[in-house]
């Protein structure tokens, strides 16, 4: 029995609208909540299932090596199950992320891209083939 119910990823963004606009109305995360406070406000996004991937710095390499071509991301990466990830990573250059990779198919069997997204985050893209 699991003792955690929920992943949550929490960012801070200094453009708070740009972000949420970027996550919620670009890349379709469903917003579930939304508050605020003196002076602030947060969007909390459903991101459907969420998992804690671990990796050692030779397995991260490896894949920045194979999604990008060269070591590219920090410590945190955020990746993303889409049905296309061509098109997906199409719709988010034209809302604000700067790709880094294109879709590439890589040896899991995954078609994976790159980007810098609003809110600071590098995102990988990826669409199951297999």
């Amino acid at each position: 029995m699991a003792d955690v119910a929920q992943l949550r990823l929490v960012i801070t963004a200094a453009d708070y609208d740009a972000a949420v606009r970027f996550y919620r109305d670009v890349l379709g995360l469903t917003e579930s909540a939304a508050f605020a406070s003196p002076g602030g406000q947060v969007t909390i996004l459903d991101a459907g299932r969420a998992t804690l991937e671990i990796a050692d710095p030779a397995h991260a390499a490896y894949v920045d090596e194979v999604e990008v071509g060269r070591r590219v991301a920090g410590h945190v990466r955020v990746a993303f199950e889409v049905p296309d990830a061509t098109e997906a990573t199409a719709r988010l250059a034209g809302g604000g992320a700067e790709v880094v990779a294109a879709p590439t198919r890589t040896p899991w069997d995954s078609l994976n891209s790159r980007l810098h997204a609003p809110g600071g985050l590098q995102l990988t893209l990826f669409e199951e083939l297999g």
